[in-house]
């Protein structure tokens, strides 16, 4: 490909506006690999310091090896993890946020703490819906 298409097409790619409601925006893809179960948790983890594979898996409590390993290449590939494998025996690898990483993770824990310090509060809101939809049968 000649560098003039390459510079057209990276010029078109720039002026996209992401809009995450419109069902083709790339944007969606982004969201779910941030805010999926196991995106938050690794992000979160990460956010504390950099980990090992099982160290992280050890600190997300209850992901398989497989969601863990397909979450964090969801991650890297977008920009939010830093992979870095050391050349020793046995070969070491760890995980790390890059500065986008920890940008997301601070907001995303925010939302933890806001969830956690909301849990009385959901138990008593789903007590009452219980109890409404009970009451209605």
């Amino acid at each position: 490909m000649s560098s003039r298409v390459t510079e057209s097409a990276d010029r078109a790619h720039d002026r996209l506006v992401a809009d995450v409601f419109a069902r083709a925006c790339e944007s969606r893809g982004i969201l779910e690999h941030i805010t999926g179960r196991w995106g938050t948790l690794a992000l979160a983890a990460l956010a504390e310091a950099p980990l090992r594979f099982n160290a992280l898996r050890r600190r997300v409590d209850g992901v398989s090896e497989k969601m863990l390993a397909q979450t964090l290449q969801a991650l890297e590939r977008d920009g939010f993890v830093h992979r870095e494998a050391q050349q020793t025996i046995p070969p070491r690898v760890e995980y790390s946020l890059t500065p986008m990483g920890r940008t997301a993770a601070e907001k995303l824990l925010d939302l933890i703490a806001f969830v956690e310090a909301r849990v009385p509060d959901v138990g008593a809101a789903r007590a009452r819906y219980d109890e409404a939809k009970a009451a209605q049968q």
